[in-house]
C-alpha cells in the first residue's frame, strides 16, 4: 500500500491523539466527519484535513474511493453501527474504547472484518505505553514464567466524567468504569496470553453517582437535568481454565488515598508491576509512570526498575501508529477483534453476575 488515507469521524478531544498517531505512521488524514459540521470544519481548517462531512453516510456516498480506513471517536452507543458502516463499505477500521456495548455486538463487528479481510482495532492504549511495552520484552523472553495471579485496578477517589452526560447515561455509554475503564483490566489479560475464563464473579455499586462533588475535572459540560443511571464502582474475579486468575478493581467514585492505575502479577519464575499515578483525578501531566520486576538473583530478592521514557499521551500516539503500520504491514498489530471479543464477554459477565449475585460460568 504506497499510501493509507484515513478519515476520522468524531471531532472531540481524543481526535487529536488520532490525528497525530496516523500522521507519525505515514498516513494522511484526508477527511473529518461530525454532526457538528461547524466543529468538523473548525477541526480540518486547524489541521489542514482538506474534506469534512456531518456524517459518515454522507462521506461514503460522496467519497468512498477517497479512503481506505476509518477512525471512529463517538459515544459508546454509536461504535457498533458506525464500525459496521465502515466495514461493509470495505474500509479498514480503528476505533475507540469500549469496543462496543455488549458481546454481540462485538461479534457482528470481527465477523464482518474477518469476511472482509479487513483490519479492525480499538484503542486499548495502554498496552501501548512504554511501560507496558517494556515489561512485555520480559514476559515474551520467558523470565517471568507462567503468570498464576494478577490484579488489575484503576480507581478514582472523585472522577465521575460528563455528570449527566452520555458518560453517564447507560443507553448511550453501555455502563460506568466497568465499560469505561476497561484498560487495566485489558492490559493484565495482554501480560497473561489472554487465557480463557473459566468463571467471573462480580458486585458493582452506585454510591454518589447523584452527587455533583463526585464529578470529573475535565471540562466536559454537565447536565444537571441528565441521568445517572451507571454504576460508579466494581469489584470483580476472574478465573480461568489454566489455573491462573485475576481480581479487578475499577470506580469513577469510591473511597481512596488517590487515583491508581496498574497491573500487578506474580509469575511461577518473577513478579511484576505496571502503575501510572494522578497527582489529581484525570490530570495526566501529574503522572508518574512506572515498571518494576520483582525476582531472584544470587540468593537475594531483587527489584528490577525498568527505566523508560515518559508518555504523556498514555500510549494514545503510539497505538494509533501502531494502526498504520500494521496497514503498512511493518508491524503486528497491539491488540485483535479476538482479544476485544473476550473482553467484552468478561464485561457482560460482570453486569450478569453482579445483577445476579451468583458467578457466571464460561
Amino acid at each position: 500500500m504506497e499510501k493509507i488515507r484515513i478519515a476520522i469521524v468524531g471531532a472531540g478531544g481524543m481526535a487529536d491523539y488520532h490525528y497525530k498517531g496516523f500522521t507519525n505512521a505515514g498516513a494522511n488524514v484526508v477527511a473529518i466527519c461530525d454532526q457538528n459540521f461547524e466543529r468538523a470544519e473548525s477541526y480540518a481548517e486547524k489541521n489542514g484535513i482538506p474534506s469534512c462531512y456531518s456524517s459518515l453516510t454522507e462521506l461514503l456516498r460522496k467519497s468512498s474511493n477517497s479512503i481506505d480506513a476509518v477512525s471512529i471517536i463517538t459515544p459508546n452507543k454509536f461504535h457498533c453501527p458506525l464500525v459496521l458502516e465502515a466495514l461493509q463499505a470495505g474500509k479498514h477500521v480503528y476505533c475507540e474504547k469500549p469496543p462496543a456495548l455488549n458481546a454481540h455486538e462485538m461479534a457482528e463487528m470481527k465477523k464482518h472484518a474477518e469476511e472482509r479481510n479487513l483490519c479492525l482495532m480499538f484503542d486499548f492504549n495502554n498496552r501501548a505505553r512504554p511501560e507496558s511495552q517494556a515489561m512485555m520484552e520480559y514476559i515474551r523472553s520467558g523470565e517471568v514464567g507462567k503468570i498464576n495471579s494478577a490484579q488489575a485496578m484503576w480507581i478514582r477517589r472523585a472522577g465521575i466524567p460528563g455528570f449527566g452526560g452520555w458518560f453517564t447515561n447507560k443507553s448511550l455509554s453501555g455502563g460506568g468504569p466497568v465499560v469505561d475503564l476497561p484498560h487495566m483490566m485489558d492490559l493484565a489479560l495482554y501480560f497473561m496470553g489472554y487465557p480463557e475464563v473459566r468463571s467471573v464473579l462480580a458486585t458493582t455499586y452506585d454510591t454518589f453517582m447523584d452527587n455533583p462533588n463526585f464529578k470529573g475535572p475535565w471540562g466536559i459540560a454537565d447536565n444537571e437535568n441528565g441521568v445517572c443511571d451507571v454504576e460508579s464502582a466494581m469489584h470483580a474475579f476472574i478465573t480461568f481454565t489454566n489455573g491462573a486468575c485475576l481480581s479487578l478493581r475499577s470506580s469513577w467514585a469510591e473511597m481512596n488515598e488517590r487515583e491508581v492505575v496498574s497491573v500487578t502479577f506474580q509469575g511461577e519464575k518473577a513478579g511484576g508491576k505496571v502503575e501510572r499515578l494522578f497527582g489529581v483525578d484525570g490530570f495526566d501531566e501529574t503522572s508518574i509512570d512506572s515498571s518494576c520486576l520483582f525476582t531472584f538473583e544470587h540468593g537475594n530478592m531483587v527489584d528490577r526498575i525498568i527505566k523508560h521514557r515518559k508518555d504523556e499521551t498514555m500510549g494514545r500516539v503510539r497505538n494509533a501508529e501502531n494502526f498504520v503500520n500494521v496497514l503498512f504491514g511493518r508491524e503486528d498489530p497491539f491488540n485483535t477483534p479476538s482479544e476485544a471479543l473476550v473482553l467484552m464477554k468478561i464485561i457482560d459477565a460482570i453486569y450478569t453476575s453482579a445483577t445476579s449475585h451468583m458467578a457466571v460460568e464460561f
